[in-house]
């Protein structure tokens, strides 16, 4: 446990190392190599002993989250791991990054349903709205399966916030393909996407095609298509966020700046509101009067009792 003079309302805790996967543009399997899952145990004591010196919050840290436990004596997972860690005594709230479409079953939505601090949201890549492109990018999954998904995570929390990663400009991207990207964007309605212009890394399946003056992108390409899919996002996230004017909010308050506090709510939705009083590490209730595209703002009217 690191020494901290204040300790942070939320911590990550790495959970495994390593990735077995190999998407052509991730350098992570080569540098790291495959991955090794730390024993539930030795995670739980490292999470009581974080809380126990303040942290409200943890997230649990994985390449593939989703696959922890595949190479653990019993083969655990991670549902079990939720349900261990979700017991200790003083954790507020239980988040997990980064799950892959492969290793989500419904286990793990019913465990994620089931558990109150594990807040209502999960980052899922769907990294391209193409199956030609999430092949050449090895994903070893297709757009339907992702769309069945997206549609049991909402059907077992309703309340679900969805975010995702998608890299446009990957080589080989054709016009075609990135239309689908902005077609499947304008159909699943992602609370939130984390976009990103392709990039080499040297060593990968990606770099290689990169060299190729037929697969390569040109970069004012991506950075246009880059934009293009942010302008979508943007006009979804309006509208989602919009949904929640005047609804009640329970926000884990992180820190204060210029005379007002922040912090995020179940579903990762940053928020602000102005009090005197002292909340950082405290639950408010917070009613919302003003939303944005990336952000809410309003009132407190109350404390979550801690348990």
């Amino acid at each position: 446990v690191a020494d901290w003079t204040t300790p942070p309302v939320t911590v990550h805790v790495p959970i495994q190392y390593g990735c077995n996967m190999s998407c052509s543009y991730c350098v992570i399997p080569l540098r790291r190599g495959k991955e090794i899952s730390r024993p539930l145990a030795e995670i739980v004591d490292e999470v009581t002993r974080i809380v126990a010196r303040g942290a409200k919050e943890i997230t649990l840290l994985g390449q593939i989250v989703d696959s922890w436990g595949h190479d653990l004596p019993g083969r655990p997972e991670l549902a079990d791991l939720l349900t261990a860690v979700h017991a200790v005594p003083g954790l507020v709230r239980l988040r997990f990054l980064t799950s892959h479409p492969a290793w989500i079953n419904e286990r793990l939505m019913q465990t994620m349903a089931s558990l109150p601090k594990c807040p209502r949201e999960i980052n899922l890549p769907i990294q391209h709205g193409h199956d030609a492109m999430l092949k050449r990018m090895r994903r070893g999954y297709t757009v339907q399966r992702y769309r069945e998904l997206a549609a049991s995570l909402r059907r077992v929390m309703p309340d679900i916030a969805l975010s995702t990663d998608i890299i446009v400009g990957h080589p080989g991207e054709s016009d075609e393909e990135f239309q689908a990207t902005v077609e499947l964007v304008k159909e699943l309605h992602f609370d939130k996407i984390h976009i990103a212009a392709f990039s080499s890394r040297p060593g990968t399946r990606a770099a290689t095609l990169e060299e190729d003056p037929v697969q390569a992108v040109p970069e004012g390409v991506k950075a246009q298509r880059r934009i293009e899919l942010e302008r979508v996002q943007e006009g979804i996230a309006t509208e989602r966020s919009a949904r929640l004017l005047n609804a009640v909010v329970e926000v884990l308050v992180e820190a204060e700046s210029k005379g007002k506090w922040r912090g995020r709510s179940s579903g990762n939705q940053l928020v602000f509101f102005a009090s005197p009083d002292e909340w950082r590490g405290r639950v408010a209730r917070v009613r919302v009067s003003h939303t944005s595209p990336w952000s809410l703002s309003g009132d407190v009217i109350g404390e979550v009792s801690p348990d």
